[in-house]
């Protein structure tokens, strides 16, 4: 990767807020997921993504949902089992127009459902978004 590339990739990573020393865990990976988004991420944290099958606790989620995948809801709760008392999900969905597409509504109905509150959406690259969910002071 150029180094111009490895920029691009740090400074988009760097809108999920992320530190050096987090464990963050992948869920839905595909084809399709932003790999330069996915370098960022472990270049900020400073080590590999760990998948679904780490049994551990996190620190953050990184989830790739499309609207083909399922139930959002049971993704959620799934994806919140191992996250730390003040962990968030970083929900990606595809931008609106592109394959697999996630209605703003469908998020706003299933993460409180989930015992999420929606905080911000950002632009996480050219084809996906990126949606920050935390679990409501109240539960912290």
């Amino acid at each position: 990767m150029t180094a111009a590339a490895e920029d691009e990739a740090r400074e988009r990573a760097s809108r999920l807020g992320l530190q050096p020393g987090l464990t963050v865990q992948e869920i839905g990976y595909d084809q399709d997921v932003d790999d330069v988004l996915r370098v960022g991420i472990e270049g900020i944290v400073g080590g590999e993504l760990v998948d679904e099958d780490f049994d551990d606790v996190v620190d953050a989620v990184v989830m790739w949902w499309r609207d083909d995948d399922g139930d959002l809801v049971d993704a959620l709760m799934d994806a919140i089992g191992p996250l730390t008392d003040h962990g968030v999900v970083w929900l990606m969905t595809p931008k609106p127009g592109r394959d697999g597409h996630v209605e703003a509504e469908d998020i706003a109905d299933a993460a409180p459902t989930a015992g999420l509150q929606q905080t911000s959406t950002i632009s996480a690259g050219p084809n996906w978004q990126g949606t920050r969910l935390v679990a409501p002071r109240a539960k912290r």
